[in-house]
């Protein structure tokens, strides 16, 4: 069912949310088992978060899976990242699909291995018709390589400089129909964005929680929301 709103007010409705999922090495090294079985464990948490946020009423949800920056980690998480990719594409998504989640990918896809891309473009093909929630998995993604891009598109679409605004960067994002953030939750207790959808998340509110991300799931994402329905959004208004 949709969140309450805890302050009392008129429902504010389902909103926007992305998560930067981090902590999953740590998750790991704690309990003294290998990177990769935090990341692994990292898929499931996904999976019941987006079951979570169905239930709550949240229309879309994107997370942070892979950054630009995460070539620079090991080779072999690297590596072993595009491989849990991989069968979480074919292991745990299309049971959300049945349950009426689109999936789509953000950033780039020339570097990323070609049978992975082959998966991820049947994944969104499949369920391009999907409507009760949108996943958006960032993977190779950087929000200032994204930026770059879109420059690099206007130059290219050879607009002259008084055309250029807002929404011609905003046309020429990764994927231009992806709804501003509302909401951005990173787990893990860091505190900071990590280039992460700068300019979708420009007025985003940011909820920042303890919790690693194998353990995050919908008591955490209730709690999140619940924080967001208390804050007095005015866009830079007084």
């Amino acid at each position: 069912m949709p969140l309450p709103d805890p302050t009392g007010h008129a429902d504010s409705g389902p909103v926007s949310v992305a998560i930067i999922m981090d902590g999953n090495g740590r998750w790991a090294t704690s309990r003294g088992l290998p990177v990769a079985a935090g990341h692994r464990e990292g898929t499931r948490a996904l999976r019941r978060t987006v079951e979570a946020a169905i239930e709550l009423g949240v229309p879309s949800l994107a997370v942070y899976a892979f950054s630009t920056e995460n070539w620079a980690r090991p080779a072999d998480e690297v590596a072993a990242l595009m491989e849990i990719l991989a069968d979480t594409i074919d292991r745990e998504l299309p049971d959300l699909a049945r349950q009426g989640v689109r999936t789509r990918f953000v950033g780039r896809r020339d570097r990323v291995p070609a049978g992975l891309r082959a998966k991820m473009e049947r994944l969104e093909a499949e369920t391009e018709h999907r409507d009760t929630l949108m996943l958006w998995i960032a993977f190779d993604y950087g929000g200032r390589d994204e930026l770059v891009e879109a420059a690099r598109r206007i130059v290219e679409d050879g607009l002259p400089p008084e055309a250029v605004d807002e929404q011609a960067v905003a046309a020429r994002l990764y994927a231009p129909d992806l709804p501003e953030i509302d909401l951005l939750i990173r787990t893990a207790g860091e505190m900071r964005i990590s280039n992460f959808m700068l300019w979708e998340a420009a007025y985003a509110e940011l909820v920042f929680t303890e919790t690693r991300w194998p353990d995050f799931g919908e008591h955490d994402l209730r709690e999140a929301l619940a924080e967001f329905a208390t804050r007095d959004r005015r866009f830079g208004a007084r």
